[in-house]
């Protein structure tokens, strides 16, 4: 398997359309990268749920998944559901962020996500952070829209199951959900360690980037 190392990381651009988005698809990742870049600036931007009781849980769960990160969070209150018609207010909230922000990596939902939220978010990012690295990531649901990842992040199993634990601890709004529960988070961790020769994995799935083999 293949090694991408990160030589430098100090700001990361965290996104997701909903609150929950970012720590189902890559808290784990978030956990790790924190714990080894102390300090690490982390801008999260979450277009829906803001003024409601999902804010408080996002606050709280992305700074249980950040930690030691210097953590920004901004979730605003567009419609759940409706981000196609909400085009613009998506698009200049982006651009706003980009402008206080030179992020070396940037998470993101993926553009073969069957929900129309993620999918619309997924396919705004490469018009706004043209020249960044962005890992889309993957959501389980009943769409049945998994693919195969190009790109994974190896996640110990402490990290593995701290990131169960935090998500069941900070989003009790959702545990109610049929799939929201520790076997599906990890046996997908499971399935996609596996693809990259570890026990769990988060998958991601990549755009474009720019090699620099010269060194």
């Amino acid at each position: 398997m293949i090694r991408l190392l990160a030589d430098r990381l100090t700001r990361v651009v965290a996104l997701g359309a909903h609150c929950d988005d970012i720590a189902i698809g890559a808290g784990g990742t978030l956990l790790t990268l924190c714990s080894a870049w102390p300090g690490v600036r982390v801008d999260a931007l979450v277009l829906s749920g803001g003024g409601t009781d999902r804010e408080d849980e996002e606050r709280a769960a992305l700074a249980a998944f950040c930690p030691g990160a210097d953590v920004d969070v901004t979730v605003l209150k567009l419609p759940d559901g409706r981000l196609p018609a909400h085009w613009d207010e998506a698009k200049s909230a982006l651009e706003e962020l980009r402008r206080r922000t030179e992020p070396e990596l940037v998470i993101a939902p993926r553009t073969g996500d069957a929900h129309q939220d993620h999918r619309g978010l997924a396919r705004l990012v490469p018009t706004v952070f043209r020249d960044h690295l962005a890992l889309g990531y993957e959501i389980v649901k009943w769409d049945g829209d998994l693919g195969t990842p190009s790109a994974y992040q190896p996640l110990s199993r402490e990290i593995a199951e701290e990131k169960v634990r935090v998500l069941q601890q900070h989003y009790p709004s959702q545990r109610h959900r049929p799939w929201y529960d520790r076997e599906a988070f990890l046996g997908l961790a499971r399935i996609r360690g596996i693809e990259c020769g570890q026990h769990y994995a988060e998958g991601f799935y990549t755009h474009k980037f720019t090699l620099a083999l010269e060194g």
